[in-house]
């Protein structure tokens, strides 16, 4: 794959001019492949592992929001990489955190990932989420995986004394994950479909999108297309400042195969380069 990659790069006549520019932007930014070192696989229930990967030097600096193209190696029918978005970052010990769901071989493969193996990484990759100058309240929402870049999120706005406020939702509490992460960043809320943890029903039944929602300076989310949607509409009806996490369908990573493409006010754009963090204002939602 990495050589496919480099050819693309040393003879951009092989590709169409717009995936041609896409990888010459890809060129410019500071990004690394690199083989990081499995420090931990941590399984976190039935089908979430969290593993932590330590770099061989100083870690790139990462925005919220970005995400790594994962080398499944360890699996013999697994041909293209996996997009993952960085879900804690540690730069006094290089070590990123990855948020896996077991669905198909690639994700299962990289979840049985020995420690003190290694995993070729490229990272850090795509567009993050606009973190306010001054101190603002914002609300962070997310729905299964999709609460994945969120916590680096946090992590980035409580240091700069940000008001954070975080909504995870899920379908019963078995399905919640590292919540005790969450709370030191921030006031924790959630709801699961069946009520067995906080309040009953989806992220926008919450009373936070009740008359609470006005509160808010922005809203950023990520998780299933129609729960960010509906996060979205409720956003725009009252005019909150609304960033969502679009998690399509990726191979390359940087804006080649073009498999990714969404449909903005600007025309399609790939969600892996000018991704995946788009404004819902960007987007042809019918919201």
């Amino acid at each position: 794959m990495q050589f496919i990659v480099n050819q693309l790069f040393k003879e951009p006549g092989l590709l169409g001019i717009t995936a041609a520019n896409e990888c010459l932007n890809f060129r410019k930014m500071r990004k690394s492949v690199q083989n990081l070192k499995v420090i931990a696989n941590l399984r976190l229930n039935e089908d979430h592992h969290l593993l932590q990967l330590q770099a061989p030097g100083q870690l790139e600096d990462i925005l919220p929001g970005q995400f790594a193209n994962i080398l499944a190696d360890h699996s013999q029918s697994v041909f293209l990489r996996r997009p993952f978005s960085i879900h804690a970052v540690d730069y006094q010990k290089n070590i990123i955190s990855i948020l896996i769901k077991e669905i198909g071989e690639g994700t299962r493969s990289l979840a049985q990932t020995p420690v003190d193996s290694y995993l070729n990484v490229i990272y850090p990759l795509g567009n993050g989420f606009t973190v306010p100058a001054s101190k603002e309240k914002v609300l962070l929402v997310g729905g299964g995986c999709g609460v994945a870049p969120l916590l680096h999120l946090a992590q980035d706005l409580s240091k700069s004394f940000h008001d954070v406020n975080i909504l995870l939702g899920a379908r019963s509490a078995s399905d919640l994950v590292e919540l005790d992460q969450y709370t030191k960043y921030g006031s924790l809320y959630t709801t699961t479909e069946d009520g067995s943890h906080g309040t009953k029903g989806f992220v926008t039944d919450h009373p936070l999108f009740g008359a609470e929602l006005d509160q808010f300076k922005r809203i950023y989310t990520c998780g299933p297309e129609p729960m960010m949607k509906a996060v979205a509409a409720k956003a725009k009806t009252r005019s909150v400042f609304c960033e969502v996490s679009l998690e399509n369908t990726m191979a390359c990573g940087f804006g080649v195969c073009l498999c990714c493409v969404t449909e903005t006010i600007n025309g399609h754009k790939c969600v892996c380069t000018d991704g995946p963090v788009f404004n819902i204002n960007q987007l042809k939602w019918q919201i």
